[in-house]
């Protein structure tokens, strides 16, 4: 489980509801099951209409994306191409057949295959290229659609707002009832801004920066293995793939990437 997204979407409603209590706000009064159907019901039909069923459907896996995805290490991934490159050396592309075999990550084990069969490195590249734009394409999806609940949640809100003043205003001949009738009218309001802003977006921003942590990650693979395919020194490919790290990460990660290759 992601923590960060967890522990930010707890902090975020809980810093909500303790102002409430501490502005004296009765928490029975944020009770509004209308208005939670017209934020969440409006919310997730207008942004149906936005994409494709089939994209929408995949909405799940998105959500468990942000919630419970590991996070990728970059340093490993230089440890193993550095390792990967020492054998090619040693013994040849060839050798590296069964390492391609047994590689989990999908796109590093294609370019790897791609290598040991002798494929032109410019082919090799071109193919490792679009496949990154592919994915790319296809997981902005994601984002794609909590931007959408992110954008639609606040207007629904509004509506919200205006329905309950509307029911409000037939009350106006008990100033009592009129007035609690208002206060609940702009529950659909607080709903609408607060799924928006406490749930949705941050969740669209996380799957933003999962997509760029994993397009680095790529990157870095189709560097590395290009290198691997020209026969460089697995000193010179530990060089190069540490440019792909943190400052903080480099001088540690090519010392011991040079080290095994050495």
């Amino acid at each position: 489980m992601d923590l960060a997204t967890v522990l930010g979407i707890v902090l975020g409603v809980g810093a909500l509801l303790a102002t409430a209590i501490l502005e004296g706000t009765h928490l029975s009064v944020l009770v509004n099951i209308p208005a939670l159907v017209l934020i969440v019901g409006g919310s997730i039909g207008a942004t149906l209409t936005s994409f494709s069923l089939s994209d929408f459907l995949r909405l799940p896996g998105f959500l468990r994306d942000a919630l419970f995805a590991p996070s990728l290490s970059l340093a490993e991934r230089v440890q193993q191409l550095v390792e990967l490159a020492q054998k090619a050396r040693r013994e040849g592309l060839l050798a590296l057949e069964e390492d391609a075999r047994n590689i989990a990550d999908p796109f590093m084990q294609k370019g790897l295959q791609l290598v040991v069969d002798g494929t032109e490195p410019d082919v090799v590249q071109a193919v490792l290229e679009s496949e990154i734009a592919v994915w790319e394409e296809r997981e902005k999806v994601g984002e794609g659609l909590f931007m959408g609940f992110g954008g639609y949640a606040p207007t629904m809100g509004i509506m919200g707002a205006v329905l309950g003043l509307m029911h409000a205003l037939g009350q106006s001949d008990d100033p009592k009832k009129m007035a609690h009738a208002i206060a609940v009218a702009f529950v659909a309001t607080l709903y609408g801004v607060g799924f928006a802003n406490l749930i949705c977006l941050p969740l669209a921003g996380k799957l933003k920066a999962r997509l760029a942590e994993r397009r680095a990650l790529y990157e870095l693979t189709m560097a590395g293995i290009l290198a691997i395919q020209a026969g460089e020194n697995p000193r010179l490919v530990a060089e190069k793939l540490a440019s792909y790290l943190p400052p903080a990460e480099r001088a540690k990660v090519t010392e011991q990437s040079i080290g095994a290759a050495a």
